[in-house]
């Protein structure tokens, strides 16, 4: 990838102080090497954009978007979590308290994010500065004020009540409520991202030094996510989601999906560093070398067969594995099974696993790990980020929001969930219902941060399936690729309690600080 340009400025955690940062890195490096402070800043376009380069910080943060919110993903029934570890089993046994180290502090750098934004959205529009920067910078900085409260309201608020609103209009204030409905957070949401999709450019008008940011089709995605969450509670949101689905796919940037008519290959290569900006692309992670997510070798076999150190988190469930339909590319590109071919570190071999917990691993994020490790990976196995981005909304997932969006709406989905059959080498389907939508959803996210786990809660589905114990393969011999395996319980049978677990507990100490109650039952 290439994201390389000047950057040294990051809004700091706390009020509007101001982290300079070297030269020569892409704008999501913000390592702080001086300060610099309010009443001398704000001056330039320079300000402005290494001011909006402070947003995306985040996504460097094993916290966020390494393994921090794939702790919420890994409650599915899609994987298990792939080695022992208490904090992360209370997440998926939903008998977390919040103030476990996996997941205490997500909601609060969320609402650092927020708090960037603001100071944007505070200081930028009084700057003489030009307006095409000023216009970037401002829809920058809604997008991810929408973006983050999208994920707090999501994980965190309900119909008993939303997650504290703080907008450069009320941030002086020293406390904030908890508004009544999760609505009010929505509504938010949708603001903001109404605004960024007036300010924000096309994608593919970004030079290929400023590919990452936040671009008009994504705040129309993340408007489409929106909308289906809203329609559990309002059912008129269907036509939303349909609708800035639409705009996505009319909005001139051609966005597609990867199809070349070569099943075998196509959905494959969405996961390959080439193609971390292709018609698919939407809004990712942006990693390199250096910083980003370590998503890819947190599944990689723990120790890394000796080559890389793997961390062997997150290993995929026979459950998942049968999910597949007989014929569909999608499995063997997302799911490695023993026997399977595959070429690691320029080797071809056989997958094996002394570790996984399964007898599978993830594929999908594999393709760093074909190459010399010295060309696509850090060389820090401590912290092993690689060239390859995360994504968190892709094409395919705009077709099937939509499909679901028609289907909600009692019309027809076939085309839209088709043309994601088609590129996976399966027949198409007439008629749709939302069964066949759930199981397609299933097929193309799993493992990924569009995550099966909200799609469960959202349909109301969770409690049956995770009254199902999951199971895996337990090989006889497992250095032997070739070796017989019987079906095994991994990971009992679990309790969610719709009224409960359909939220996540908000961390006991922010609640502490902020003085607002926690969600009912936690």
């Amino acid at each position: 990838m290439n994201l390389k340009f000047n950057t040294y400025i990051a809004l700091a955690i706390i009020g509007l102080g101001i982290s300079t940062q070297s030269c020569n890195k892409s704008f999501t490096d913000l390592t702080p090497e001086g300060s610099t402070t309010d009443a001398n800043y704000w001056k330039s376009e320079t300000d402005a954009i290494y001011a909006a380069n402070g947003l995306y910080g985040h996504f460097s943060d094993d916290n966020m978007f390494g393994r921090g919110l794939f702790w919420f993903v890994n409650a599915s029934d899609d994987m298990v979590t792939g080695r022992t570890d208490a904090g992360s089993a209370a997440v998926r046994n939903f008998t977390a308290t919040g103030s476990e180290s996996r997941i205490n502090s997500m909601y609060k750098k969320f609402y650092q994010i927020i708090q960037r934004a603001n100071a944007i959205l505070t200081k930028v529009p009084s700057m003489e500065i030009g307006e095409e920067i000023k216009n970037r910078v401002l829809g920058e900085a809604h997008f991810m004020r929408g973006y983050a409260y999208f994920y707090l309201a999501q994980y965190y608020g309900d119909q008993r009540a939303g997650i504290p609103i703080v907008t450069e209009e009320n941030m002086d204030e020293l406390f904030f409520d908890r508004p009544a409905h999760v609505q009010e957070n929505l509504a938010q949401i949708q603001a903001d991202l109404l605004q960024a999709a007036d300010l924000l450019p096309l994608l593919t008008t970004y030079s290929e030094t400023d590919l990452g940011r936040a671009n008009k089709d994504a705040a129309y995605a993340y408007l489409a996510k929106t909308n289906l969450q809203w329609a559990r509670y309002d059912e008129s949101k269907w036509a939303e989601v349909v609708k800035y689905c639409d705009m996505v796919t009319n909005s001139g940037s051609g966005r597609a999906l990867i199809d070349t008519d070569k099943p075998e290959v196509d959905f494959e290569s969405v996961f390959y560093i080439e193609n971390n900006y292709s018609s698919e692309y939407i809004f990712s992670v942006v990693s390199n070398r250096t910083r980003g997510s370590i998503l890819p070798a947190v599944m990689f076999e723990n120790t890394g067969y000796g080559l890389y150190n793997g961390w062997g988190y997150f290993h995929p469930t026979v459950e998942l594995y049968n999910a597949f339909e007989d014929g569909d590319y999608r499995r063997s590109a997302t799911i490695l099974e023993f026997g399977d071919t595959y070429t690691l570190f320029g080797q071809e071999r056989k997958y094996y696993s002394a570790n996984s917990q399964t007898g599978f691993q993830f594929n999908k994020y594999m393709h760093p790990f074909r190459f010399p490790a010295s060309e696509h990976l850090n060389p820090n196995g401590d912290y092993p980020t690689s060239d390859l981005n995360i994504p968190l909304v892709r094409y395919a997932d705009i077709l099937l929001m939509k499909a679901e969006g028609l289907i909600q709406q009692g019309m027809n989905g076939d085309a839209e969930i088709n043309r994601v059959r088609n590129r996976a080498g399966l027949q198409p389907i007439t008629g749709a219902t939302m069964e066949n939508l759930k199981k397609e959803r299933r097929s193309e996210f799993a493992g990924e941060y569009t995550d099966r786990h909200s799609d469960l809660v959202r349909w109301g589905d969770a409690a049956a399936a995770y009254a199902k114990p999951a199971t895996g393969r337990q090989h006889s011999n497992r250095n032997d690729p070739e070796s017989a395996y019987e079906i095994i319980e991994v990971w009992p049978a679990r309790e969610f309690n719709p009224s409960i677990h359909h939220v996540w507990p908000i961390p006991p100490q922010d609640l502490s600080n902020a003085k607002i109650p926690q969600n009912e039952g936690w």
